[in-house]
C-alpha cells in the first residue's frame, strides 16, 4: 500500500476542432464529413446575417398568435 494515492487516468480527448462532436470517442470518416459540413453550413448562415423579412406573407398581424390559424377573425382548421 502506498501512502499517496493513484492519480486518476485522464480520457483522451477527441474531436477537439469540430464543434458539435462528442470526445469520449474518436469518429468515423463518414461523421467527420458531416460534422465538418453542418460547421460550414453554419458559418456561411451566420455570415449571411439575419433572415430578411417575409415576401408575400399576411398583411397585419400574425395569423397563428393565439395558436389558431385565423382567417378574417376564424380560427380554421386544416
Amino acid at each position: 500500500m502506498t501512502e499517496a494515492p493513484t492519480p486518476p487516468l485522464e480520457a483522451p480527448v477527441h474531436n477537439a476542432d469540430l464543434p458539435g462532436a462528442t470526445p469520449d470517442r474518436p469518429l468515423t470518416p463518414v461523421e467527420r464529413r458531416a460534422l465538418e459540413e453542418a460547421a460550414a453550413r453554419n458559418a456561411e448562415a451566420d455570415a449571411m446575417g439575419p433572415p430578411s423579412d417575409e415576401v408575400g406573407g399576411p398583411r397585419g398581424l400574425e395569423p397563428t398568435r393565439y395558436g389558431d390559424w385565423e382567417r378574417k377573425g376564424l380560427a380554421v382548421d386544416f
